[in-house]
C-alpha cells in the first residue's frame, strides 16, 4: 500500500485524480491538502470537502496556502474559462459544506504526517507547489523522511500551456517549485511531455459512467465544462493531466524517465520554465552542480494509463 497525501487545487482534472486515488486498491489516501490555483483557496478547499463528502472519502482535508511563496508576486486571475466559476465545471457546488477541515494548515499537516510515518509517505502534488515549499522551509528534515514526491507540472521538451515557456502549475508559483525541485528528496515530474498525449475520450468517460455508478456520474458531470474547453485543443475528450501523476505511483512501468537536476526560472519572459540538466550530459562547472538528481517523465504508454484510469474509476467503491 502507498500512503498518499494528495496536494491539490480542485479543479476538474483534480477531481478525477482524487477519485482514482480513493478507488485504487494499492493506495491508502491519508490526507488531502488544498492550495490556491484553479480557484481561490476558499473555493478549492470547499471543493475538496465537497468531493470528500460526495465520494465518502475518509481522509482529512487541510486548508493550504492562499498566496505565492514570494508574497510580492502579482495575482493572476483564476482560470474560470477552464474549470468554471465554481472550480468544478459549474455543476452548482453548495456555497458551504458542513464538514470541518483538519485544524492544522496544510504545510503543518504535511510535516506531521511525514514525521508520523517516516519513509512511508508519497506526496502527489498536482497544483502549485506552495504547500510543499512552505513545509520544507519550516522543517527541512522532512526531505529525508518522505518516501517520494510525484508532481504534475512543468514541461521540458515541448512548449508550455500558459506561456511558450511555462506550464500553469509551475508558472503559478515558480519560487515554490524551484525550492521543491532542489530539495534532497526524490522527485518525479509528470509534465506536459507525457500528459498532453493522454486524452480521455467522451466514449471512454461514458463507459466509465455506465460501469461506475453515481460516483462516476458526478465525475462526468464535473468534466463536461472541461471537455468543452478542450474542443479547441484535442480531437475528442480531455487531457487527464493530474490522473497521470496518480497512475505513476502505482504503475511506473507505464512511463520512461530521465534523471538530472531540475531548476525553475523565476522572472523574465521564461518565468516558470522548468529545465533539467540530464545526468547523461556533462557541462563545465556551474550553479547546476551539487544539486539532487530528480526524475522527469519523457515517454508514456498513454493507452495503458487510460486503461488503468478507466478500470479504477469504474471499480465498485470500497
Amino acid at each position: 500500500m502507498h500512503k498518499v497525501i494528495f496536494d491539490t487545487d480542485p479543479g476538474v482534472d483534480d477531481a478525477m485524480a482524487l477519485l482514482f486515488l480513493h478507488h485504487h486498491p494499492d493506495i491508502d489516501l491519508i490526507g488531502i491538502t488544498s492550495v490556491f490555483g484553479n480557484a481561490s483557496i476558499e473555493t478549492t478547499t470547499r471543493n475538496a470537502l465537497f468531493l470528500k463528502q460526495a465520494w465518502d472519502i475518509a481522509a482529512p482535508v487541510a486548508r493550504g496556502a492562499n498566496e505565492t511563496y514570494n508574497p510580492n508576486r502579482p495575482h493572476v486571475d483564476w482560470p474560470t474559462f477552464i474549470h468554471g466559476d465554481d472550480g468544478l465545471g459549474n455543476i452548482g457546488v453548495p456555497e458551504t459544506i458542513d464538514i470541518p477541515c483538519d485544524p492544522r494548515p496544510a504545510h503543518r499537516f504535511i510535516i506531521d504526517t511525514i514525521r508520523a510515518n517516516p519513509g512511508e509517505v508519497t506526496i502527489v502534488a498536482v497544483g502549485r507547489m506552495t504547500n510543499l515549499a512552505v513545509a520544507l522551509r519550516e522543517d527541512p528534515e522532512i526531505a529525508s523522511l518522505v518516501k517520494a514526491v510525484v508532481i504534475m507540472g512543468g514541461s521540458f521538451d515541448r512548449p508550455g500551456n500558459i506561456t511558450p515557456a511555462a506550464e500553469a502549475n509551475i508558472h503559478g508559483d515558480p519560487e515554490a517549485a524551484d525550492a521543491v525541485m532542489i530539495a534532497p528528496w526524490p522527485v518525479t515530474v509528470i509534465g506536459l511531455d507525457v500528459t498532453v498525449p493522454t486524452v480521455m475520450t467522451r466514449n471512454l468517460l461514458s463507459d466509465i459512467v455506465a460501469a461506475g455508478g453515481p460516483r462516476a456520474k458526478l465525475l462526468s458531470d464535473i468534466s463536461q465544462f472541461y471537455i468543452d474547453f478542450y474542443e479547441n485543443h484535442v480531437e475528442d475528450g480531455m487531457v487527464v493531466h493530474d490522473s497521470c501523476a496518480c497512475v505513476y505511483v502505482v504503475a511506473p512501468e507505464l512511463f520512461r524517465t530521465r534523471s538530472g537536476a531540475i531548476r525553475v526560472v523565476c522572472g523574465g519572459i521564461a518565468d516558470g520554465q522548468t529545465i533539467q540538466k540530464p545526468d547523461s550530459q556533462s557541462f563545465p562547472p556551474s550553479d547546476w552542480d551539487n544539486l539532487p538528481s530528480q526524475q522527469v517523465c519523457v515517454a508514456i504508454d498513454s493507452q495503458g494509463v487510460l486503461d488503468l484510469i478507466a478500470k479504477t474509476l469504474a471499480a465498485h467503491p470500497r
